[in-house]
C-alpha cells in the first residue's frame, strides 16, 4: 500500500488578547509544557511534514516550535486577515506538494494522533475537503455541519442559519484536511467579501462544492478534543480534562491513586505499575517512579528519579537531579536537588541535601544540612556508605564523610571525616548549678520594680 505525503499546517499567530497576559496565548501551558507543543506532539504522531504560522514579532513562539520539532517550517502572518490568509502564509511549503493537507490550530490540545489520522481518512477516499464535526451539549455560537452521511454541503455559522439548520447538532470543529492536489487552488479562490473583510478557510467547502468535488465529514472522538482556548478560564478547563486523561492512562497501567482528582501530573511523567501516590501530590515535568515506590501526601517532584521501593514524603520536595535508588526513605520536609542517594540511605525528617551524593544504607539525621552554595560557587558533599549524621548537623561543602562515619549531633563539619571516625564540631558544654533559679528571682524583683 502506497504511503500517502502529508504537510500539517499549524496556525499559531492568534494574539489571545482575551488572556489577558502578556504571554503568546499558545505558550500558555498545561501539563507541564505549551499549547502548541501540546499540538505539535499529536502533529508529529501522525507523520510528514510541518508548518507553523506564527504572528509578527513571535520569536517565543517559534523558539518554543523549534524545541518540540525542529524540523519544522516556520512562517510568518503578517497581517492577521482570516484564517485562510494564516494558511497562505505557508504558500513555500504548500507549494512542495503533498497528498494530504492538514490544518490545525495551536490552541487546541487535546487533539489525539488518531483523530487527525481519522481527518485524513476520506482525503484519500477522493475528498476535496475534510472537516472535523463534534456534538456539543450547547451547539450555540458553532457553525452548523450540513450533511448527507459523510458527505459535506455547508457549513452554515449561526447567524445565517435557518431554524432548522440550527436545530443541527453536529458542529464545526475548524480543523480541516485539503487534497493536496486542489488546496492551492481552493485557497487562492477564497475572498473576503464579509464584514470583517477576511478570508475564512470555511469557504473552502463551498468551493469544493461549485467545483464538482466531494467535501466530507469526520467526527472527533470526544468534544473535548476539539475545546479551543481563549481564556484563562478555559486554558483550566483544558488543563482538567488533560489531567483526568493522565490520570486514566496511570490507574489502567496499575497505579494506585485514593484520591486520583488531588494529583497533578506533568505530560512526561512516567510511573510503573504497583506504584502508589497519596492525594495531593504535585509531578513537574522530567518525572520516573519505579515499581513498589509510595509518593506520600502533599509531596512535590520535579526533575526526579525515584526507584523501586522508595517512600517519599510526606511533604517532602524533590527537586530537579534527584536521584534515589532503591528502598530509600526521603521523609516529611526533606528537600533534595541535584543530589544522589544511593540503595536503603534514609533522610526522614527536616533536611535540606543539595549538590550531594548519599552513600547506601547512610543515615541523615533530622535538620541536616548541606551547605553547597558560598556565595558564587556550588561544592558536592559526599557522605559514605553506613554513614551516621547526627541532627543538626551543617556539612560545608566541599566536605567528603568516609564510609561508616559518624559526625555528632549540632556539628558543623568543614573537613573530610574520615571512614569510621567520629567528628564532633560543636562548643563544651557548660552547666551552672543554680544559675535558672537565680535568675528567676532577679527577673521577679525587675517586674516588681
Amino acid at each position: 500500500m502506497t504511503v500517502r505525503s502529508c504537510l500539517t499546517v499549524v496556525l499559531a499567530a492568534g494574539e489571545g488578547t482575551r488572556m489577558r497576559s502578556l504571554r503568546a496565548k499558545v505558550l500558555h501551558a498545561v501539563a507541564g509544557r505549551p499549547l502548541v507543543a501540546h499540538v505539535l506532539a499529536a502533529v508529529q504522531a501522525t507523520g510528514g511534514r510541518v508548518a507553523v504560522v506564527v504572528g509578527p514579532g513571535a520569536d517565543a513562539v517559534t523558539a518554543a516550535v523549534k524545541a518540540v520539532a525542529p524540523d519544522a517550517d516556520v512562517f510568518v502572518q503578517a497581517e492577521r486577515r482570516g484564517t485562510a490568509h494564516a494558511v497562505l502564509a505557508a504558500r513555500a511549503a504548500l507549494e512542495q506538494g503533498a497528498d494530504d493537507i492538514l490544518v490545525v490550530f495551536a490552541d487546541t490540545p487535546l487533539i489525539r494522533p488518531e483523530t487527525l489520522a481519522a481527518l485524513r481518512a476520506p482525503l484519500a477516499a477522493g475528498a476535496a475537503v475534510s472537516v472535523l464535526g463534534f456534538r456539543p451539549a450547547d451547539p450555540t455560537g458553532y457553525g452548523r455541519l450540513v450533511t448527507d452521511g459523510d458527505d459535506l454541503f455547508a457549513i452554515r455559522e449561526e447567524k445565517d442559519a435557518s431554524a432548522e439548520e440550527r436545530a443541527i447538532r453536529l458542529c464545526n470543529a475548524g480543523l480541516m484536511g485539503l487534497s493536496g492536489a486542489h488546496a492551492l487552488a481552493l485557497l487562492d479562490r477564497i475572498g473576503d467579501a464579509n464584514a470583517k473583510r477576511e478570508f475564512y478557510l470555511t469557504d473552502a467547502v463551498a468551493l469544493a462544492r461549485e467545483s464538482g468535488f466531494r467535501a466530507a465529514v469526520t467526527e472527533a472522538i470526544d468534544d473535548s478534543e476539539v475545546l479551543g482556548v481563549n481564556t484563562q478560564a478555559q486554558l483550566a478547563e483544558v488543563g482538567a480534562v488533560l489531567q483526568q486523561r493522565l490520570r486514566g492512562a496511570l490507574l489502567d497501567a496499575g497505579v494506585t491513586m485514593a484520591a486520583p482528582e488531588t494529583v497533578h501530573l506533568c505530560f512526561d511523567t512516567t510511573i510503573a505499575h504497583d506504584v502508589t501516590i497519596e492525594p495531593y501530590v504535585v509531578f513537574g515535568p522530567g518525572v520516573s517512579v519505579e515499581e513498589g515506590a509510595v509518593i506520600k501526601a502533599f509531596s512535590h517532584l520535579e526533575g526526579a528519579r525515584v526507584g523501586r521501593g522508595a517512600l517519599v514524603g510526606p511533604y517532602a520536595r524533590l527537586r530537579p537531579g534527584a536521584v534515589l535508588e532503591a528502598d530509600v526513605h526521603i521523609g516529611n520536609f526533606v528537600e533534595i536537588k541535584a543530589a544522589t542517594v544511593e540503595t536503603g540511605a534514609k533522610a526522614n525528617h527536616l533536611s535540606y541535601i543539595g549538590d550531594a551524593r548519599i552513600g547506601a544504607k547512610a543515615n541523615v539525621g533530622a535538620g541536616t544540612i548541606t551547605c553547597n552554595y558560598d556565595g558564587v560557587l556550588k561544592h558536592k558533599t559526599d557522605i559514605g556508605a553506613g554513614a551516621f549524621i547526627g541532627s543538626n548537623s551543617s556539612l560545608v561543602a566541599p566536605v567528603k564523610i568516609g564510609d561508616g562515619a559518624y559526625v555528632g549531633s549540632g556539628s558543623v563539619i568543614t573537613t573530610d571525616v574520615p571512614a569510621d571516625g567520629l567528628a564532633v564540631a560543636r562548643g563544651r558544654q557548660t552547666v551552672k548549678q543554680g544559675w535558672a533559679a537565680r535568675w528567676r528571682a532577679i527577673a521577679s524583683v525587675k517586674k516588681k520594680s
